[in-house]
């Protein structure tokens, strides 16, 4: 029987009171057990019994004081993107009994038996299998778009509140989870735009809308605008750009914000038109479809953005850029006076 008492913050010692621990040099039983060395001395001369002894306490773990004081059990954490919540126990393959002994032809039979029945009965029911098909697809995707394990546990939240509601009778598992996954980058803030989300499924665009708009309806979700320059760091990571143009496109960003000139805009689409911009004024050559490819928007969108941009900010480009933009008002000159002649000859 041990008596635990703590001495410091760090060193826990234990009181061993068994009449049979005498100590061999002054014949007392009065031995103690360091928890953090594992050494067994006598707590009255003070002689080391044993300089390691193994922990038969439970099996915690610990890291900093912290972490000691919180006591917390060894294993998984319990996760919503699992089908079980991590909560459920399998009965291990080697077919070896506990002192490493294998087991007997009968036994070996037995045990067999008993992990079919261990795995039937953790998906027993339709919508076990519901939570494994989707939590499958989930696992795959976080993977190819490179999701942080909030936006998984918002997904997995997402998608079992739709259940719950019975919105997945009639519709597919990969276009329900697609458009959980989309909601839970719009609620964290990750730049993930609907045509990438599905595109990595391996659905239709207009299947993950779908879905999309339903569980906004059903759940009744209030989704926050995405913001444009955290949009704008992707974009530019991937297009290869360096941090001069980056800081110069956050300018123009912020400017835009201020200004209230971003409201109903696409994120990506502005934080492009930014990163564009902002290369004409660093003289980075770097071309709009880089951007465009980049940002999974048109050369088009981005030309348009930066017309705005331009004219609201008030930035003064060279002629290299409003070449390269084009001039609509010449353009819709000249096509007036293509179409004069015709009109006139019609009267």
């Amino acid at each position: 029987m041990l008596d635990r008492y703590t001495i410091s913050d760090n060193i826990m010692l234990s009181l061993d009171s068994d009449a049979y621990m005498k100590c061999a040099r002054c014949g007392k039983s009065a031995m103690v057990t360091d928890g953090s060395t594992g050494e067994r001395f006598c707590g009255v001369c003070g002689f080391v019994v044993n300089e390691r002894i193994e922990d038969s306490g439970p099996e915690r773990r610990s890291f900093s004081k912290d972490e000691h004081e919180d006591r917390s059990r060894t294993g998984g954490p319990s996760s919503l993107a699992i089908h079980d919540m991590g909560l459920a126990t399998m009965i291990g393959h080697d077919n070896k009994d506990a002192t490493g002994k294998p087991l007997s032809t009968s036994m070996k039979s037995t045990i067999t038996r008993l992990r079919t029945w261990d795995s039937r009965s953790q998906v027993h029911e339709s919508q076990e299998r519901n939570f494994r098909q989707a939590f499958s697809e989930l696992s795959r995707m976080k993977d190819k778009l490179a999701l942080s394990d909030s936006v998984v546990e918002k997904t997995a939240y997402i998608y079992r509140k739709a259940l719950e509601k019975n919105l997945a009778r009639g519709r597919s598992i990969p276009g329900l989870i697609a458009a959980a996954m989309y909601l839970a980058c719009r609620d964290t803030g990750t730049p993930r735009t609907l045509n990438e989300v599905a595109r990595q499924i391996n659905i239709k665009r207009k299947d993950v809308s779908r879905c999309y708009r339903l569980l906004l309806k059903e759940l009744d979700l209030k989704m926050p605008v995405l913001d444009p320059i955290k949009c704008m760091s992707r974009i530019a990571s991937q297009a290869g750009l360096n941090e001069k143009v980056k800081r110069q496109a956050l300018t123009i960003l912020e400017g835009a914000n201020r200004m209230e000139i971003t409201a109903g805009k696409d994120p990506m689409g502005l934080a492009a038109a930014a990163l564009y911009l902002s290369c004409v004024i660093n003289k980075e050559d770097t071309t709009q479809k880089v951007i465009a490819l980049a940002a999974g928007v048109t050369e088009v969108t981005i030309r348009n953005r930066c017309k705005g941009l331009r004219e609201l900010l008030d930035i003064k480009m060279p002629d290299k850029l409003n070449s390269k933009l084009g001039r609509p008002e010449k353009f819709m000159s000249s096509t007036i006076q293509m179409i004069a002649p015709t009109k006139s000859n019609e009267i």
